[in-house]
């Protein structure tokens, strides 16, 4: 038994691999909301988000997109807006041992919220 093994003894392997996703999902919203972004940075904070939270555990890939209408709407002196869960749509694609799950967020536009659910899960 692994070393960690004993602390996820109460749930299952699929759990796990959900468990996994929504932990990185949730560090990524609270880590990067508030994040200085326009049009020059956003690509490079893209592969920042991406690349931080694929090396949490089980994490095989992050796909991050920045509304970039949004940023074309800048219309303050500094030319920069913070940013915020309606700009996001990011998936987080989790695995353990051979149990796959995709957790999503997205603004949803009739709750007026960006929700993080459980996508798909394999």
């Amino acid at each position: 038994m692994n070393v960690y093994e004993k602390y996820f003894k109460l749930i299952s392997k699929r759990e796990r691999a959900i468990f996994e996703g929504a932990i990185t999902m949730g560090a990524l919203f609270h880590q990067f909301i508030g994040t200085p972004v326009n049009s020059k940075t956003v690509d490079g904070i893209e592969k920042a988000m991406k690349e931080a939270m694929e090396l949490q555990p089980c994490i095989n890939e992050v796909k991050i997109i920045i509304n970039r209408e949004m940023l074309g709407q800048i219309k303050n002196e500094f030319q920069y807006i913070s940013l915020s869960g309606d700009m996001l749509d990011i998936k987080v694609f989790s695995e353990y041992e051979g149990h796959m799950a995709v957790i999503r967020m997205k603004f949803i536009e009739e709750l007026q919220y960006p929700l993080m659910y459980v996508e798909e899960v394999k």
